[in-house]
């Protein structure tokens, strides 16, 4: 049998947890939890700056633009 059972990850999460305690897994968790949210929240950035350069780069465009952001 060359696959992991049930019994082979419940064994290593046991020895994990006596090794690291909970507290240190919860913040490990945290950290981690926090950088997939940051990393997330960049990845939307990009693609929000990679659309802004798709717009035409004309003096009609960039008027319409500037009226747009003086009324708001």
């Amino acid at each position: 049998m060359a696959g992991l059972s049930i019994w082979h990850v419940l064994i290593f999460a046991i020895v994990v947890i006596l090794l690291f305690g909970t507290s240190k897994l919860k913040n490990l968790g945290k950290d981690v939890g926090g950088a997939v949210k940051d990393f997330k929240k960049s990845i939307k950035e990009d693609e929000a700056e990679h659309t802004q350069l798709k717009e035409p780069r004309t003096i009609d465009a960039h008027v319409k633009n500037t009226e747009s952001s003086v009324k708001s």
